[in-house]
């Protein structure tokens, strides 16, 4: 069994400029999307066996390139003085994981979050249509977005999804609103649509773990200078 990596060492200051945050998203997104391109054609292509060799042997310098430096693990969550948060990571909304659809969160004033998004074959399940697993993916990522920014940010204690109807590929919508919270606990509720009608609906409890809540204890009883 791997053992947990320490989640402090993921959650790193790396004090980058905020020109320099801006200069590596210009950098890596479009890499992304390429790699993202490439996972579609993967499932499409037609092409023949020389066609296939030739487009891996392309590939492979790629690898070769691109692994000449590199992290030796997770990306985690990095941030600079001035609050730049980056997940760059996360399978859901990643700006360099190619696996994320990706979703642009939205916030509304009333503390709606909602993304519109599209999933193309990449994402299928049942034929034609998304991968429940999927959708429960997108659903933990806006849910918990939404009890982030309602000041209660946690992890996933339990999801709850409820499959209404087949979920098309293509074009989606993703809302949640927060329902309450009660201690360390924050109960949201959203769902994934498809032309105005409900496919999922979902209820998720997060939990701020123990280093969360001391940590905004330690913030919060810290002498103002």
């Amino acid at each position: 069994m791997t053992d947990s990596p320490d989640i402090h060492s993921l959650y790193v200051n790396d004090g980058l400029s905020d020109d320099e945050i801006a200069r590596q998203a210009a950098r890596y997104e479009p890499l992304t999307q390429d790699l993202r391109d490439l996972i579609l054609l993967g499932i499409q292509t037609r092409a023949d066996d020389t066609d296939v060799t030739e487009a891996r042997g392309h590939l492979a310098a790629a690898r070769e390139i691109l692994a000449r430096d590199k992290e030796s693990g997770p990306f985690g969550t990095r941030f600079n003085d001035s609050g730049s948060f980056r997940t760059w990571g996360n399978a859901a909304i990643g700006l360099r994981n190619a696996v994320a659809p990706p979703l642009d969160l939205q916030v509304d004033p009333d503390g709606r979050v909602w993304a519109d998004f599209h999933l193309h074959a990449g994402y299928e399940g049942p034929a034609g249509y998304t991968h429940g697993g999927v959708s429960a993916l997108v659903l933990d990522q806006v849910l918990g977005d939404t009890a982030r920014h309602a000041g209660a940010p946690g992890m996933t204690g339990t999801l709850t999804v409820r499959y209404r109807r087949p979920t098309p590929l293509g074009d989606l919508r993703a809302e949640a609103r927060l329902d309450r919270i009660e201690g360390a606990k924050a109960f949201v509720t959203g769902f994934i649509s498809c032309a105005g009608e409900v496919c999922v609906e979902a209820e998720g409890v997060f939990i701020a773990p123990r280093w969360m809540r001391e940590a905004r204890e330690a913030a919060v009883s810290e002498p103002s200078s």
